[in-house]
């Protein structure tokens, strides 16, 4: 059995406004990652994933691409713990 992993994920670049958080919500399901998608302030996209390393990996090379609309200047990515989220959803500011 794969143990379940977590990941805390920062993407910079012009990835607000380009469908960004619904397409990484939609790999993240085609993938069978749970977890949450949202922008942050500075124009950022944060996105907290977990499963396996596999799946991981595989979501981090898909972010570093995007959407056609975005332009990736760079990628962070950190160990989280996991939280056992059910669903990938997106989160949106209040």
């Amino acid at each position: 059995m794969n143990e379940i992993q977590a990941e805390i994920i920062q993407v910079y670049g012009k990835v607000q406004g380009v469908f960004y958080r619904k397409s990484t919500q939609a790999e993240a399901k085609k993938l069978g990652l749970s977890g949450w998608v949202k922008n942050r302030e500075d124009g950022s996209v944060e996105i907290f994933a977990e499963g396996s390393a596999r799946q991981l990996e595989d979501l981090k090379k898909w972010c570093k691409r995007g959407p056609a609309q975005a332009d990736v200047q760079e990628l962070i990515s950190e160990s989280a713990e996991a939280q056992f989220y059910k669903s990938f959803e997106i989160e949106y500011s209040h």
